[in-house]
């Protein structure tokens, strides 16, 4: 057994692991890069030959963007993943063909229907048994990640009765709409992201009140509130809070309340369909989020909440925020300001002094987002130097990620092994401060830093 990685090996996209068996091997993702590393290219750059199967933790683009590049090159075989995760995969990969490399509709729907007829969903916490060529018999299951809507890690019990675990992208905590993931019984083995290796969070707990702030203390101002989200996973958790705050303070309304009458714009086609999907698949919410639905109310479709479809609706919006400065929130993707239609609010609204924008998620090397977030003053947006007056705020507590000490717990958690943790998805300074940690919690592992790794 030997593992190869081919993305998010020494930063944080791209993820792509190869577990080598023989003669024969097992991809475990196959995402794009992005950012700064996207000058790596997506292309297939490994035999394709050996690869009897492909393993998706979640639907995330730099997890899954290079399926198209991996079917290219001849990949044949099946494809599993969670049920939700097979929903979402043709919604997320139909967008990046459209967007990313142009297609046209007819060659995109051709795609789709090869990737739905290599799909093989597997219900959480059920096995599928992968049966390699050479008689070899390896065992797969999906354990809650709580990343995004059907994320998973996953469990692999190879003929040698040696357990492989990759963890995909591990969620926090406590947050309220996703379940937490719970670390495996035995690992012998463990690939681990390391996103946030070295950073904690402020709590989930408070998350909701920080955005209830920001918000208020931007309205005093006027202007727009512009949130870049990711249209995956963090779209859903801000809609999730907005309808609390609004809700609660429908419930006890003052005179003085600024959120009764505020706008609250979803500003993404793709978000809507998978916001969509989040409803359909209800069974994997938290209690607390069910127990919401049951009381009457719509977390994630409430009236306040306006949903824009068409473009001309959109570019209408921007012009007439731009004209005016009325007050209004606006979750738009990308998350990390490098497409989408955030781009077009953010080169209107940036040189606005009364525009506030939020930035709730992770800003890899080379993107806008990071830029702004960097305190940059002026930008470059579609070929035009933009003057950044706005003021610019980061909320880690929507990170979908887990920190350090929630990824320390969940290698705590594990009863027996592991024997050797396989540190990726992160910078090298997270990656070697979460092992430095990790080798007090498992004294006896073997902790690998990829990024200090010389391989493909």
């Amino acid at each position: 057994m030997n593992i190869l990685h081919h993305g998010a090996r020494d930063g944080v996209t791209g993820s792509c692991h190869e577990l080598q068996l023989g003669k024969y091997s097992l991809l475990i993702d196959c995402g794009a890069f992005q950012g700064e590393e996207a000058k790596a290219s997506n292309d297939i750059t490994f035999p394709v030959e050996p690869i009897r199967a492909l393993i998706l933790t979640h639907c995330h683009i730099d997890h899954v963007g290079r399926i198209p590049w991996l079917l290219a090159a001849g990949f044949r075989g099946p494809i599993y993943a969670t049920e939700a995760t097979a929903a979402l995969l043709p919604l997320m990969l139909e967008d990046g063909l459209k967007l990313q490399l142009g297609l046209s509709d007819e060659k995109c729907e051709a795609f789709i229907r090869l990737v739905r007829s290599q799909l093989k969903p597997v219900p959480f916490d059920c096995r599928a048994q992968i049966m390699l060529p050479d008689g070899q018999d390896v065992s797969l299951s999906f354990r809650h990640a709580g990343h995004i809507l059907g994320s998973a890690y996953v469990e692999l019990l190879l003929p040698d009765r040696q357990k492989v675990v990759f963890s995909g992208d591990l969620g926090p905590s406590n947050t309220p709409l996703l379940v937490d993931p719970q670390p495996p019984q035995h690992a012998d083995v463990l690939v681990l992201e390391s996103t946030y290796g070295n950073k904690r969070h402020p709590g989930v707990a408070t998350r909701e009140q920080v955005l209830k702030c920001v918000v208020e203390q931007s309205l005093k101002d006027g202007g727009a509130i512009l949130i870049p989200a990711f249209s995956l996973g963090r779209t859903q958790e801000l809609l999730f809070d907005l309808e609390n705050i609004v809700n609660n303070e429908i419930s006890q309304p003052t005179a003085e309340s600024p959120w009764l009458n505020l706008p609250i714009v979803l500003d993404s086609p793709l978000a809507m369909k998978i916001t969509q999907a989040y409803q359909g698949f209800k069974r994997l919410w938290t209690k607390e989020a069910k127990a919401r639905l049951d009381n009457g109310r719509h977390p994630l479709d409430f009236d306040q909440c306006t949903q824009i479809d068409e473009h001309s609706d959109h570019i209408g919006l921007v012009n007439r925020l731009k004209a005016s400065g009325e007050p209004a929130v606006i979750v738009a993707a990308s998350g990390m300001c490098s497409g989408g239609r955030i781009m077009n609010y953010l080169e209107a609204l940036l040189p606005d002094a009364r525009t506030d924008l939020l930035l709730i998620g992770y800003q890899a090397r080379g993107t806008l987002g990071r830029e702004l977030q960097n305190g940059a003053k002026e930008v470059m947006i579609n070929n035009n130097r933009i003057e950044v007056n706005a003021r610019v705020h980061t909320m880690t507590g929507y990170s979908a990620h887990a920190d350090q000490l929630d990824l320390i717990r969940f290698v705590k958690g594990i009863e027996k092994g592991p024997a050797e943790i396989r540190l990726v998805h992160g910078d090298r300074p997270a990656q070697e401060a979460l092992a430095r940690r990790l080798q007090k919690v498992k004294p006896d592992a073997k902790v690998i830093v990829c990024a200090n790794l010389n391989q493909d």
